[in-house]
């Protein structure tokens, strides 16, 4: 089990500088045991204020975390075990609010175990209140980092955990819908925990709480760059022409400046197992990053690397394919980092590298062809510009999916195909020695997909030195 910090701990452990919110005054007025006139509540609010020295669940404020300002929703879970109240709600809308009035991200900072039984339903529909006010601030383009601490469950975590753009769980920390005196007697402990749901794809990592406030900064120097609306909308329409400036394509790695003389030349060199792959390509081409994982319906693809990373001294979104086939989780992932992106106002990098999407039949029940779908409407309607390198293997439909209409570019060690030339040797009845034959025909080479206006161009490599 993880260790329970205290809302003012957890709030010291991850800020530079932190000033409470003023309490806002209450929407209802009730008696001292609530709207249900729950017997004993009042007595038991006044043991939590005495034990913890708060008033409410939560503890919100304007803080600063490495330098980048944000507006903190810190749950203390001694005071009623973080349940959310009626005055829960009062404090986490007015939190939300002042953060859009000044375009601040929110981080909450959630411990708790869900709905309060003494107000009843008044306190459920808290969770409809939240959601509206994480909907129009999603809408205002500005980004919430939520820490799911020790416990996170039921509306909670539905709501406030993973409802947030980017979830970091605390190590050890039981994180689940269901809390440990409500779930089936036979249940699996290890489903309920931090690691569990990152492994699920519905968090996207775990951190030790002595690393918290560093991925926090980090985090926070990528998306919490503040300022106008930074996509410029003025409707429901994408408006990337109004955005930031594209992505430029990385340079080549590997060494090699010219394009290869064949169809099977190109061929072999994407399969070449020395040919740099999308971590070298993401290493070279920014200074510091942060991945996302998961794809919020339960699967990871290792094979996707998705997340954020400062260029040039820009942030620059990145879905990168690192030469695996493409399972369907790893298309959803793409898809929820594109659209994040447009939402924050910045750039997309993909590099392409795949044989092809998964063709398992564990990726046909896990809907492959819905994911690949979404991924292509995903880029299609992106609201900031999409810019795509082929870094290696571009293999049929799987590996379109991931590029750029319009502003694709290639490597001199890769190629683009309607499919795999084996393959399309086999669909024509062709003998094996017509395998590279068929090759050239396809017009795979970096040189044939720049003819026929697939690709813009081909990329250099870097200067030495």
């Amino acid at each position: 089990m993880a260790e329970r910090l205290s809302a003012r701990e957890i709030v010291a452990l991850v800020t530079d500088d932190f000033t409470p919110l003023p309490a806002p005054a209450p929407t209802r007025e009730h008696g001292p045991d609530g709207p249900l006139a729950w017997d004993g509540y009042g007595t038991a609010r006044a043991r939590a204020t005495a034990r913890t020295g708060e008033e409410e669940s939560v503890v919100c404020g304007r803080a600063v975390i490495g330098g980048t300002a944000a507006v903190v929703l810190a749950f203390e879970f001694g005071f009623l075990g973080g349940s959310l109240g009626e005055r829960t709600g009062d404090r986490l809308e007015a939190a939300y609010t002042y953060a859009r009035e000044h375009r601040l991200p929110v981080v909450p900072l959630v411990a708790t175990g869900g709905s309060r039984m003494q107000e009843g339903m008044r306190a459920l529909v808290q969770l409809q209140r939240v959601a509206r006010q994480s909907a129009l601030t999603r809408a205002a383009g500005l980004p919430q980092i939520a820490v799911v601490r020790d416990p996170t469950t039921g509306g909670g975590w539905a709501t406030l955990g993973a409802g947030a753009d980017v979830v970091l769980a605390l190590s050890g920390a039981q994180v689940g819908f269901a809390g440990s005196r409500v779930r089936p007697p036979d249940a699996d402990p290890a489903a309920y925990t931090a690691e569990a749901q990152v492994a699920a794809g519905a968090a996207d990592a775990v951190v030790r709480p002595g690393e918290l406030r560093g991925t926090l900064a980090l985090w926070l120097a990528l998306l919490g760059r503040t300022g106008p609306d930074p996509v410029g909308r003025t409707g429901p329409e994408p408006a990337g022409r109004n955005g930031p400036e594209p992505a430029p394509p990385p340079d080549a790695l590997g060494g090699r400046a010219g394009p290869p003389a064949t169809g099977w030349e190109a061929v072999t060199r994407a399969r070449a197992p020395e040919r740099p792959r999308a971590e070298a390509y993401l290493d070279a081409y920014f200074t510091r990053r942060a991945a996302i994982g998961g794809d919020r319906c339960g699967g990871t693809d290792p094979g996707m690397l998705c997340g954020f990373g400062e260029h040039a001294g820009r942030t620059v979104a990145y879905a990168a394919q690192d030469g695996t086939a493409t399972r369907p989780a790893g298309y959803r992932t793409a898809a929820r980092l594109i659209r994040l992106a447009g939402r924050l106002g910045v750039p997309v990098l993909t590099l392409v590298d795949t044989p092809g999407a998964a063709n398992d039949a564990a990726a046909e029940r896990q809907g492959a062809g819905g994911a690949i779908a979404d991924l292509f409407e995903a880029v299609a309607t992106a609201r900031t510009p999409v810019t795509t390198l082929v870094i290696g293997e571009g293999g049929s439909g799987g590996a379109l999916a991931l590029a750029a209409p319009g502003n694709t570019w290639a490597t001199p060690d890769s190629y683009f195909s309607v499919i795999a030339p084996e393959l399309a040797a086999a669909i024509l009845k062709r003998p094996a020695d017509q395998v590279h034959a068929t090759a050239d025909q396809l017009r795979l080479r970096p040189q044939d997909l720049v003819e026929l206006g697939v690709v813009r161009g081909i990329v250099g490599t870097a200067p030495s030195g």
